[in-house]
């Protein structure tokens, strides 16, 4: 099989990206006000940063601007499809093209979003985007091990445990491991070849918003 070529940053972001729950959008500067209000959520900060304390106004503003909006990331809005409301956000950073990989991250904000399965539906948008559109050969990302419903999450969506730093991170009075996990374009392409249905949902998704 020919893979795509990696696409030039230059090209910009396809967008958007639409599933059958969620539709992902390119940023706007006023999304800022909800990262403001994600980021200074204290169980946002205890699932997703190695410092306990939530960020400051001037942290999530300097974050907002420089991996959100910036550069060097694509990354993406997520809204509901049902009423467009912005719930979270996903990212792809560290993208190398030489070596066709890229780093993954992903933040459900709203907590009355969480266990609805956007987050996933989100992860398989930007999977398809990653290996049918870029062009590139490995999605990986880090989470901590306390955070289940997360790693179930990226389980779900085919990522596998590759690895794991010890003893990395103190949390509610203990220490946990920071897990490795990864999917490569192969493994994704025979999941995909699996779940055909899944990917016919989104054409047809696709077909009505056009």
């Amino acid at each position: 099989m020919v893979r795509p070529r990696v696409i030039e940053r230059q090209v910009g972001l396809p967008a958007p990206l639409i599933g059958e729950n969620v539709v992902l959008r390119r940023h706007r500067s006023e999304n800022l006000a909800a990262f403001q209000r994600w980021y200074r959520d204290t169980e946002v900060s205890r699932l997703t940063r190695y410092r306990s304390e939530p960020m400051n106004p001037e942290e999530v503003e300097r974050y907002f601007r420089a991996r959100v909006l910036g550069g060097d990331t694509l990354s993406y809005a997520i809204h509901l499809a049902q009423n467009d409301r912005l719930i979270g956000g996903a990212t792809f950073s560290q993208l190398d093209l030489a070596n066709g990989s890229v780093t993954y991250h992903i933040t459900i904000g709203e907590r009355d979003c969480w266990g609805l399965g956007y987050g996933t539906e989100a992860t398989e948008l930007m999977l398809e985007l990653a290996f049918e559109q870029l062009g590139l050969h490995r999605v990986a990302l880090a989470v901590f091990e306390f955070n289940r419903r997360a790693i179930r999450s990226y389980e779900k969506a085919g990522f596998r445990i590759e690895g794991r730093l010890r003893d990395t991170i103190l949390r509610d009075g203990r220490h946990w491991d920071e897990i490795s996990m990864s999917i490569l374009e192969p493994e994704w392409r025979a999941r995909e070849a699996r779940s055909a249905r899944g990917r016919r949902v989104r054409e047809v998704a696709r077909a009505q918003a056009g």
